[in-house]
């Protein structure tokens, strides 16, 4: 019987006890959803925490798929739910609903989204537990969503930065071009391997396109794109029947072969770019920089892309709802210091044959051509070029891919007034000091074994100064002056000029050296340097810029390629003197007015400059190929100087031809 009785008791105390037990709140329960929402808890929050009527609205896949799925496609991140605290003394009945305003945040990949929200508890029974439910639809993803939207994302394209000369020419631009297709109906099938050749297709892919399920006989079917510069080829072939073409933006190199070591290209990114930079936001489909300039600045002329989320109401006709944009940013437009059009002169003065030219301001340093020769169209290589057509450019004896002006040649001639500045500021060479020279060859002594050294003018007259040195280019005087010097001043007067290390510029060009290892070992070498021959080699750039110490006396300045760039940096200062300048400028006139580039003496442009040849055989050989070359400028208006090599002039009047081509540059260029 006491059993029963402490029993009975025991029944009475729980139930005692649960009747006492204190029961949530609605701001408790808001607290432990909002707890749950920032976590994205979903399940919870729908299992444990919406009213019966939303959940019979509202499915597990509206409710929890669907949340967890845009914070993925959406990117969004630093979710925070918040809200307004009500008076701590409010009464709750359990007969009216609670409310509440709730505040969201959250970042998103298009950018930051917050808004504003009531948010409503019910009390009611679920699973005989009685407790405050919050209703929910899907506003509280973000307000202007219902159940029957979609949530979007679109892509805002940004504009690729473009590449102007110092006069606001187009280098490279966002412009447009061709896309050349057929119209089924009309096109003459008899001419379609001639339209396939032209295109650079195959005649299977034409009828691959042509028999798609869409074509129609007068639909309009794209086969290629073609560039602006192939506006020639475009009026042939719209002249097959049932062949025409659209407009379609694209980048344009309007001046072609001309800047296109220059300019470079863009192109499909390949694999390895890729690869390289996909951290960056590429995807498989964009388009980058691959040579030239289009590659080094790649980063600048980049555009970032927005990105648009938006809601798409099912209605017809009913006009999107954007919930967050990030606007798109274009690249930049670049200015580059070169003259297009000057660049264009000298590249077609140079009639295609293999060679380079670099033009300079030699009172600022800026540089106004830098110009390889033959060349190639870059939007053939930017739209993508037939195997077969890469192969005849790649095997062209001519070599028009390779650029010419980042490549080191042996500047033959053009380095004897290097020399003789040498040699004046050592104060080993007086300028108005005559040597007797005899004969066509000459050597020190029998030490030299059979190495002698030739010049090609054994007519002129004794005795040799610097201004005859210079005017019939006798190798035989400055290899004694260059033996009189030393080797060691020799070296360290041609280090003040730069050999042996990088130019200070913006494209990396190889470094002019005075010899393989930097060092002259034999007198031998030593003569030959002193002409620019051995193993001496500079870039095209770089012989330019060496000759502004005759224009400045004394100084070279680093070559600039960005009007950005400020200009007149000094890169080399001190280099000769005033004075050893002006013999030098006087002597440069001399060289052209009574030497051997009788077409560079123009009646109107008083140009003065120094040609050169640099042969390249073999031991053993008679005879090697023959590099000329010809650095001039306007002796009364230096503001152009410009370099230009020509290569195997052998059989074309040797630097005389070069400097046929440099005149044609300075005559087109003043009447312009």
């Amino acid at each position: 019987m006491r059993n029963r009785l402490l029993i009975l008791i025991g029944f009475c105390f729980i139930f005692i006890l649960a009747g006492c037990e204190k029961k949530p709140t609605p701001v408790e329960r808001l607290e432990a959803y909002v707890d749950h929402w920032n976590k994205h808890d979903f399940k919870q929050m729908y299992n444990q925490f919406l009213t019966n009527e939303t959940k019979q609205e509202f499915d597990t896949a509206n409710f929890i798929d669907r949340q967890e799925k845009l914070i993925k496609d959406l990117s969004i991140d630093d979710l925070e739910i918040t809200y307004t605290k009500p008076d701590q003394e409010t009464e709750w009945d359990p007969k009216e609903p609670a409310t509440f305003t709730i505040q969201v945040k959250m970042n998103t990949l298009a950018g930051p989204v917050s808004f504003e929200k009531k948010l409503v508890f019910i009390h009611e029974t679920q699973d005989e537990e009685e407790n405050w439910y919050a209703k929910w639809d899907p506003s509280f993803i973000f307000p202007e969503l219902d159940v029957k939207d979609t949530v979007g994302i679109a892509t805002i394209e940004s504009k690729r930065g473009e590449i102007l000369d110092r006069n606001d020419q187009p280098i490279a631009i966002n412009g447009k071009g061709f896309e050349v297709g057929i119209v089924p109906g009309k096109f003459d099938h008899a001419r379609k391997a001639e339209f396939a050749k032209s295109v650079g297709v195959t005649p299977e892919y034409i009828d691959k396109q042509l028999n798609q399920s869409w074509v129609k006989p007068d639909y309009f079917v794209p086969i290629a794109k073609m560039a602006r510069t192939d506006a020639n080829l475009l009026d042939s072939l719209i002249a097959i029947p049932g062949v025409t073409y659209q407009k379609t933006p694209m980048r344009e190199y309007p001046y072609g072969e001309a800047l296109a070591h220059l300019s470079g290209y863009i192109g499909k990114i390949t694999a390895e770019q890729l690869e390289k930079k996909k951290d960056q936001g590429y995807k498989e489909s964009d388009l980058i920089g691959r040579q030239g300039l289009e590659r080094l600045l790649e980063d600048r002329l980049r555009g970032q892309d927005g990105i648009r989320i938006y809601i798409k109401k099912p209605d017809v006709g009913a006009e999107p709802v954007v919930i967050a944009e990030k606007p798109a940013t274009d690249g930049e437009t670049i200015h580059v210091t070169i003259d297009a059009e000057l660049q264009k002169l000298i590249y077609d003065s140079m009639k295609g044959e293999p060679g380079t030219s670099a033009a300079v301001n030699p009172k600022t340093g800026e540089t106004l051509a830098l110009v390889s020769s033959p060349s190639f169209d870059p939007a053939h290589f930017m739209l993508g070029m037939s195997g077969e057509r890469y192969k005849q450019l790649s095997e062209d004896p001519l070599q028009p891919l390779f650029n010419r002006f980042a490549a080191a040649y042996a500047p033959g001639s053009t380095m004897k007034p290097i020399t003789a500045a040498i040699g004046m500021k050592a104060g080993t060479l007086n300028p108005t000091e005559g040597i007797v020279i005899n004969g066509r060859t000459w050597q020190k002594d029998a030490s030299w074994g059979n190495y002698k050294v030739s010049r090609l003018h054994p007519e002129a007259p004794n005795p040799m100064d610097l201004k005859k040195a210079l005017i019939y280019s006798d190798n035989i005087y400055f290899a004694q002056q260059a033996l009189k010097m030393g080797r060691q001043t020799f070296i360290d007067g041609v280090h003040e000029y730069g050999f042996g290390e990088q130019l200070p510029f913006a494209l990396n060009l190889s470094a002019s050296q005075i010899s393989n290892d930097g060092k002259i070992t034999s007198e031998g070498q030593l003569a030959d340097s002193s002409f620019g021959q051995g193993q001496m080699l500079t870039n095209i750039l770089h012989l330019a810029s060496m000759y502004e110490a005759f224009l400045t006396d004394g100084v070279i300045y680093k070559p600039t390629l960005f009007t950005e760039e400020e200009k007149g940096q000094v890169w080399k200062k001190d280099v000769l003197s005033a004075d050893h300048a002006a013999v030098m400028r006087s002597n440069l006139r001399s060289v052209v007015v009574d030497g051997f580039a009788q077409a560079a003496n123009l009646p109107d442009i008083p140009l003065a400059g120094k040609t050169g040849t640099a042969e390249l055989k073999s031991t053993g050989e008679g005879r090697g190929q023959e590099n000329g070359f010809f650095v001039t400028y306007n002796s009364e208006n230096p503001t152009l100087l410009l370099a230009m090599m020509i290569e195997h002039v052998e059989d074309n009047n040797g630097s005389g031809y070069v400097a046929v081509m440099a005149a044609e540059v300075f005559k087109a260029y003043q009447a312009k």
